[in-house]
């Protein structure tokens, strides 16, 4: 474990365009890009503290993601608590879609290219 600022400052920028997104965004903005962006801001976490192969971390935050969205094929949107009810919808999503898994993908990708040509390790 190291603690890297580059990564941490581009996980804080990326939670920022995050937020303004869940609270203003619609359509494409809101439910694909949104969904594109999420992979690179855990990613961007992740790397904020780990420090480890590019390609495992993406590849684990890919992961996550996937494991999210096909969460949503499950019941578990009827157990959220109602006093967290909205943040967990936001956070979790409501409903399954492959257009998501194709997001998370491109951000995944996106990943590895923009590693292969910025390097925030140092």
């Amino acid at each position: 474990m190291k603690f890297n600022l580059k990564y941490f400052i581009s996980f804080a920028l990326l939670l920022t365009i995050e937020i303004l997104i869940a609270i203003y965004g619609k359509g494409f903005i809101r439910h694909t890009f949104g969904d594109y962006l999420v992979v690179i801001l855990l990613y961007a976490f992740f790397k904020s503290f780990l420090k480890t192969a590019t390609n495992k971390v993406a590849f684990i935050t890919l992961l996550i993601s996937y494991f999210v969205e096909f969460l949503q094929l499950t019941n578990l949107k009827n157990m959220y608590p109602n006093q967290y009810l909205k943040t967990f919808q936001i956070l979790l999503g409501t409903s399954f879609s492959f257009w998501d898994l194709l997001a998370y993908t491109l951000g995944y990708l996106s990943i590895l290219i923009l590693e292969k040509k910025i390097s925030f390790s140092s």
